[in-house]
């Protein structure tokens, strides 16, 4: 009799732990588009689960319930086209929890793997499916599409991504990147540093952070070890939300913005949003807003995207795929082109995201005929006389309103487009191309004269003078007739003055190494923004001119994550200097000799993955293969990122 007794309060106890789960969805349930019922309420009815209307069909998802709106949190299958009104989802017997469509078609919206006993929508918004211990199997909370909500975690690995117009996925993605950091990128471009946007500049290493909305919106960056708090992005420890009364919500919006929005009921019931933080306050710093061959820019404070001169869009109905060119390419003879074929307008104030090729000091006309000349170039951005040449397409495009600010550096950016071609719609007028006229050019025919006279009279003077630079240059006369010229047009490298890099590492100062043909020294370009190595080649006698020529030839045709990559060079006279990405975390041997701090053994198998990566694509990858031969710890260099490269090769 005890026994009996001890089992009916052993099953009464389960019985009744399972149903003080609220919102509880039996199995066998199911909902329709357009007959009752057509969602799943969570207890509080502030969030439901059905079919939603999209565009003339249904999609499947949650979103908050408002008098007269909805706000979507998350979306199934959200790349699948809309269902029909003859559609149903189903909680099946099985326990499988999916949506029929067409006949006899299925769809899962759950992927778990063991049976499902029942279902709930939780008041987070949060849909759950559990077995028949009441343990959770399955939760939309791991799988976010484009938001996250009070309560939910962005857990190391894990993205969200945009949602578009029709609420596919769209065109940016918000990464909790393994190394710690909290990174915005566009889709489909290698989520590289070049390519962020926006981060939250916390770096875990070894350590495995996640990004955490509590109840009270506060948006913050967890260690996922100790669980202490890394950072905040928003809010503080004041905040409070202690009658739940405030709902809130992390969301990618489709202009790539990462917004945080708090939700209130008004006492007519409507729901009420109200933008609480966000990234970045101009859409135009998104990288991508605006497509190839466009720029972002203000209309009435609206950002909006126009076709640079020389093009089209490609879709005037989304502008923001970008623009392509409405002229033929003219052909291209000796690295040269006609400059006949083509005209350079200007545009002031704009600025481009893209590393150039080509970086020189010269006048705007000289960058202007520059670029005329050149099959690579498609525009030239000039600014306190420097010339920086571009490849099309152009990306990361942006026109800055002009404003008071008297530091603002003043750019103009030079674009060529052919004179056969229009300027495209929305796209900046050319200006008009200059006429010489006859009488033009007899002034200028005396002019000529007048000039050709001076040199005959100074003859004597530059004889003399080139007697001279020929006996000083005498030991480098291959590379002035073979080299320099070869190598700047094989390799498309950026050409720096000795000057500018003498100021760049301000007088040679800062060594950071020796090697067997010169010493490397930290430097910085482009008002002191961005780090670089500068490896200064000494003792040029002929093997050192070798060693030039081998190492611009060899790493300017390389490009690998795992490769420390050359960005330009220098030659002038006797002078030759190598300019390096800069490696900010040094040698692997500092790190690994290093009594304190050594690397842990997952971050060990990381770097020694780095450079197997390195090595196979010097060996099988290379146009030319390359062995190197001296693969040691002072050798391997840490980026910022601790990514392996792999130099001296």
């Amino acid at each position: 009799m005890f026994i009996i007794l001890l089992f009916c309060y052993v099953f009464c106890a389960v019985e009744g732990a399972e149903q003080e789960i609220p919102g509880k969805i039996n199995l066998g349930s199911s909902l329709f588009p357009t007959s009752q019922p057509t969602s799943w309420f969570s207890p509080s009815g502030r969030f439901a689960f059905g079919f939603y209307q999209q565009g003339s069909g249904f999609a499947v998802g949650i979103w908050l319930v408002g008098k007269s709106n909805r706000t979507v949190v998350w979306t199934a299958n959200r790349n699948d086209p809309p269902v029909s009104a003859s559609s149903t989802i189903s909680l099946t017997e099985e326990g499988k929890l999916l949506y029929k469509i067409g006949q006899g078609g299925e769809k899962l919206i759950a992927n778990n793997t063991e049976a499902a006993s029942f279902a709930s929508l939780q008041d987070s918004g949060n849909l759950v499916l559990y077995n028949a211990k009441s343990e959770i199997i399955w939760e939309s909370f791991k799988y976010p599409t484009d938001t996250i909500l009070g309560g939910q975690t962005l857990f190391s690995g894990a993205q969200l991504v945009s949602s578009s117009e029709t609420s596919h996925t769209g065109r940016f993605h918000l990464k909790m990147q393994e190394d710690g950091n909290l990174v915005l990128y566009p889709l489909n471009t290698g989520d590289t540093p070049g390519d962020a946007y926006w981060r939250s500049s916390t770096l875990g290493h070894e350590f495995k952070f996640y990004l955490y909305l509590n109840s009270s919106g506060r948006l913050l960056i967890v260690n996922g070890t100790s669980s202490k708090i890394i950072s905040t992005v928003y809010g503080n420890s004041l905040s409070a939300n202690d009658d739940n009364s405030t709902i809130y919500r992390a969301t990618l919006d489709i202009d790539g913005v990462l917004r945080l929005y708090s939700h209130r009921y008004d006492e007519s019931g409507e729901l009420k949003a109200t933008t609480e933080w966000e990234a970045l306050k101009s859409p135009c710093e998104v990288k991508s807003f605006c497509g190839f061959n466009s720029y972002c820019t203000y209309n009435d404070d609206q950002p909006v995207c126009l076709c640079l001169p020389g093009s089209d869009f490609i879709d005037p109905n989304h502008r923001n795929l970008g623009c392509t060119r409405n002229y033929t390419e003219a052909a291209c003879k000796g690295g040269k082109q006609n400059p006949l074929h083509f005209n350079i307008t200007t545009m002031e104030n704009i600025n481009w995201g893209d590393i150039p090729y080509v970086q020189q000091y010269m006048s705007i006309e000289e960058c202007r005929n520059s670029c005329l000349e050149d099959c690579n170039c498609g525009a030239a951005l000039f600014s306190e006389n420097t010339c920086k040449k571009q490849r099309l397409p152009l990306r990361y495009v942006i026109r800055k309103i002009q404003s008071g600010d008297q530091d603002q550096e003043k750019s103009t950016a030079l674009l060529k487009v052919g004179i056969g071609g229009n300027n495209g719609i929305d796209s900046i007028p050319l200006k008009p191309t200059i006429i010489v006229t006859r009488s033009e050019k007899g002034r200028l025919a005396e002019i000529l004269m007048t000039c050709v006279l001076v040199v005959f009279s100074c003859i004597s003077l530059i004889v003399c003078c080139l007697f001279i630079y020929k006996i000083r240059s005498i030991r480098y006369k291959r590379l002035v007739e073979h080299g320099e010229d070869g190598l700047t047009e094989e390799l498309k490298l950026r050409l720096f003055s000795y000057d500018e890099l003498k100021a760049a590492t301000n007088g040679f100062r800062e060594e950071l190494g020796k090697g067997s043909f010169g010493a490397v020294y930290k430097g910085t370009l482009y008002k002191r923004k961005k780090l670089v190595a500068v490896k200064r080649l000494e003792k040029l006698v002929e093997e050192g001119e070798r060693e030039f020529q081998a190492e611009m030839r060899a790493i300017g045709r390389t490009h690998h994550k795992n490769l420390v990559r050359l960005l330009g060079y220098c030659a002038v006279d006797s002078k030759r200097l190598l300019v390096y990405e800069y490696m900010s975390n040094g040698s692997l041997a500092n790190l690994v000799f290093n009594s304190s701090g050594r690397p842990s053994w997952n971050q060990r198998i990381k770097i020694a993955i780095d450079v197997a990566k390195g090595i196979h694509y010097l060996h099988e990858e290379c146009e030319t293969p390359i062995i190197h031969c001296d693969i040691k710890p002072q050798n391997i260099l840490m980026d910022e990122f601790w990514t392996a490269k792999i130099a001296d090769f």
